[in-house]
């Protein structure tokens, strides 16, 4: 009986605290600086630059204090290797929990939460060479991971922020035919990012 009652106690408190919260819809747009990080240091790969776009949903309780934001992405991963450019699209779902100052013209904010992606775009295999090794790569069909992100609203409208976003499972897997290990990879990205809200 104690467990029912502390369970409807929570969901009460859920819903009334989201009947108060405040929703607002945007759009968010922005540049990624993408890497993939492989296990085995055998395998270079460097940065590319790619682009994300997509609605943004936001509930807060108050100007200042504790929400929540939610996206809709369509954003470009991948890595550059010795004579290859590995580039694949996602739609990428990122929840984060946020915390807002509160400040009224400018108003620093701090959110993080874990976030999934499926490969949308681009080829699943690529062949790569590696000095007189022909690599071949797959490029997973899900992902997922955990983003940290920070930055300023600016008069209640736009949103500019900086997020990294750490994977957590293998979005990369290369297979040399010489060798019978595959070597895995996660992509590691920087974004800049603008929200304007409507």
């Amino acid at each position: 009986m104690k467990k029912v009652n502390f369970i409807l106690i929570m969901a009460a408190l859920f819903v009334v605290s989201t009947a108060n919260a405040q929703f607002r819809f945007g759009v968010k747009g922005g540049v990624n600086i993408v890497k993939a990080k492989f296990d085995k240091e055998s395998f270079r790969s460097d940065n590319i630059t790619g682009f994300h776009v997509g609605p943004v949903l936001e509930g807060m309780l108050g100007q200042g204090g504790m929400g929540f934001d939610a996206a809709v992405l369509y954003t470009q991963k991948g890595f550059d290797s010795d004579d290859e450019t590995v580039r694949n699209a996602f739609l990428e779902v990122p929840v984060n929990v946020k915390f807002k100052l509160g400040l009224p013209l400018i108003n620093p904010y701090v959110a993080a939460g874990p976030y999934i992606d499926i490969r949308v775009a681009g080829n699943k295999v690529w062949d790569v060479a590696k000095t007189d090794v022909m690599h071949q790569i797959k490029t997973k069909g899900f992902g997922a991971g955990l983003n940290f992100s920070a930055g300023a609203e600016l008069l209640k409208i736009l949103q500019v922020g900086l997020t990294y976003s750490l994977g957590l499972t293998d979005n990369y897997e290369t297979f040399d035919p010489k060798d019978i290990n595959s070597y895995r990879g996660k992509a590691h990205t920087w974004s800049v990012a603008a929200t304007v809200f409507f």
